[in-house]
């Protein structure tokens, strides 16, 4: 067994891991936008509400999240889309922690983020195939 998880790559984990969360989240989002206004800062709801509407905001959100999370799940894509995705990833989980204030959900986006920038690093130090 200890043999068999030498051989797995640290990437594919964290991979499938992000992949299926943001399919997950990706697909919610689009379908069911209302269930994620809370978890929108006011402040960030009055901007966005200048332009659209936070359905339009989210369902785009969604769509992002899900293409992320395809791409992290699509071994068969150049690798540039992969490392795109993880920088994209890390991104969006940093800016979450840095606007969305601290609650009770806070050490989970800290978690997500530590394991987003270690893809990254991953994906970055990587040749392109």
């Amino acid at each position: 067994m200890i043999n068999f998880l030498k051989k797995i790559k640290p990437e594919w984990p964290l991979r499938l891991g992000f992949g299926a969360m943001y399919c997950y989240s990706g697909i919610d989002l689009i379908r069911k936008p209302s269930d994620w206004y809370g978890f929108a800062p006011r402040g960030f709801v009055h901007v966005i509400t200048q332009f659209t509407t936070m359905d339009t905001f989210l369902r785009l959100q969604g769509a992002s999240e899900l293409l992320i999370g395809l791409v992290l799940l699509a071994w068969f894509l150049p690798r540039i889309t992969f490392k795109v995705a993880a920088l994209f990833g890390s991104l969006e989980i940093f800016l979450i922690l840095i606007f969305a204030g601290i609650d009770t959900i806070t050490f989970r986006d800290m978690g997500l983020f530590g394991g987003f920038l270690s893809l990254a690093i991953l994906a970055l130090g990587s040749p392109e195939i």
